[in-house]
């Protein structure tokens, strides 16, 4: 009998298609957790990668304050809202580009590294945040150190806003490459944070160099 999955996995002509954008495009046509995504109403398949964060770690409790750093299209601020609770937590997304309202969540467009976003941020808030959540990325050159590097620089800039807006016993999740966390990002977490660890999630392809660091206990 022939293998079900195989038999009716998507495949594209290759005309007018770039070989690589080919690729890229049968791998999403083709991905469980794309098509769930469509059918339960989340903007990414990255929602599923907070949600099985969450599932083990449990950070995201009812009622607590969330800052999404880098936002749109909003999949992980969705299940932040479900995870808070409509009416009893408060979500923020930031983001430089327009996002699409999202139930449950406040929107705020503007670059986080400015001076004056902690404080909008704890304002809009009203009080210090109870987790951070990062999963953006910077543009990838192709070459890996370099994203490497790329990356590293944006996660100590989101942990340096993690540490101007979090409460005491906060959380700090961010999106690092596989490899490890540059040494002295890990080193500065450990001093602020009670527990830091890496995670990759089912969710994650297991062809993809990405991992998330996740930070528990903010000292304060």
């Amino acid at each position: 009998m022939p293998d079900e999955n195989r038999r009716k996995k998507v495949k594209l002509k290759p005309k007018k298609r770039k070989h690589s954008s080919r690729l890229w495009l049968e791998r999403q046509l083709n991905d469980p957790y794309v098509k769930r995504a469509k059918t339960e109403g989340y903007r990414s398949r990255a929602a599923y990668k907070l949600a099985e964060i969450d599932d083990k770690a449990r950070f995201l409790k009812r009622g607590a304050r969330v800052v999404d750093l880098g936002a749109a299209p909003g999949g992980w601020s969705q299940i932040a809202a479900e995870r808070v609770g409509a009416g009893k937590g408060r979500v923020v997304a930031i983001d430089l580009l327009e996002m699409k309202s999202v139930p449950g969540v406040e929107f705020l467009r503007l670059d986080f590294l400015d001076a004056d976003a902690p404080a909008k941020l704890k304002t809009l808030l009203n009080g210090p945040a109870d987790a951070v959540l990062c999963d953006m990325a910077a543009n990838a050159t192709g070459h890996r150190r370099t994203d490497h590097l790329k990356i590293v620089a944006l996660v100590e800039a989101a942990a340096e806003f993690a540490r101007e807006v979090l409460a005491p016993g906060g959380a700090f999740l961010a999106k690092v490459i596989q490899g490890g966390t540059e040494a002295a990002l890990l080193a500065s977490l450990k001093r602020d944070f009670t527990s830091v660890k890496h995670i990759k999630p089912p969710a994650s392809r297991a062809d993809s160099a990405e991992l998330y660091v996740l930070a528990t206990g903010f000292r304060g």
